[in-house]
């Protein structure tokens, strides 16, 4: 016999489900890309350490981004709605800096590209090409993106192997909490309430406060969708 929910019932479920619902709607994330142009971007050249950064001063800030802006221009720019970066130049870095935070991105690269997303301006949720052809299963792509690369101490391999093919783009979530961070690629999680080590002084906490920076690393990356939400 074919069971039919009663209005109570059908209330009660509903109410169930919504919760996940609004988990994983975009209630409270703000566009960090604005599919046209580099406003909220910044040039930072690869090994500048976050702790640099905050010891500026404004006026200081602004001088260290002035001298890199025209390179930062020649090599990142916005084709039809995505942020591209032709793998080389200084990194996209935010103007703002953020704490906590959760990030969500899609990227879509190609063959031998090396990338990464810096959390706080500290390496890196890691980006490469995981075949064995793409010359770096000696480094640890054969394990795939999205783990924690610059880790020495806590694990730093993503839990599964979850890119998508060349040419299909790839979602991410990063969620951080103090030094604490969980990652998801393409919907799987790839780490979990992993601490992230501060990458020049692994004896040290990471930054409390930094820009969010996708790096450029020898191979085009497109990213678009870049949204925050701060915790």
């Amino acid at each position: 016999m074919k069971k039919i929910l009663t209005p109570a019932i059908f209330i009660l479920a509903l109410l169930m489900i919504l919760p996940a619902f609004a988990q994983s709607g975009d209630e409270g994330f703000v566009p960090l890309f604005n599919g046209k142009d580099l406003t909220g971007w910044r040039p930072c050249r690869g090994g500048v350490r976050p702790f640099q950064l905050l010891a500026m001063t404004p006026e200081e800030l602004e001088q260290f981004y002035a001298k890199d802006q025209a390179e930062f221009e020649a090599h990142w720019t916005v084709e039809n709605g995505e942020l591209v970066n032709d793998g080389f130049g200084p990194y996209a870095s935010t103007v703002k800096f953020y704490k906590d935070f959760e990030l969500r991105l899609e990227y879509k690269t190609v063959p031998l590209a090396d990338s990464g997303i810096y959390l706080r301006g500290n390496p890196q949720v890691q980006i490469w090409d995981t075949r064995e052809e793409g010359g770096k299963w000696n480094l640890g792509a054969d394990k795939g993106s999205g783990g924690l690369w610059n880790n020495k101490t806590h694990p730093r391999d993503p839990l599964v192997l979850a890119d998508k093919p060349f040419g299909e783009w790839n979602t991410v979530r990063v969620i951080i909490r103090g030094n604490v961070v969980n990652v998801w690629l393409n919907g799987q999680q790839t780490v979990k309430d992993t601490v992230m080590e501060c990458a020049w002084d692994h004896d040290i906490d990471m930054p409390e406060l930094g820009p969010v920076q996708l790096q450029t690393h020898g191979g085009e990356i497109r990213w678009r969708n870049i949204m925050i939400k701060e915790l």
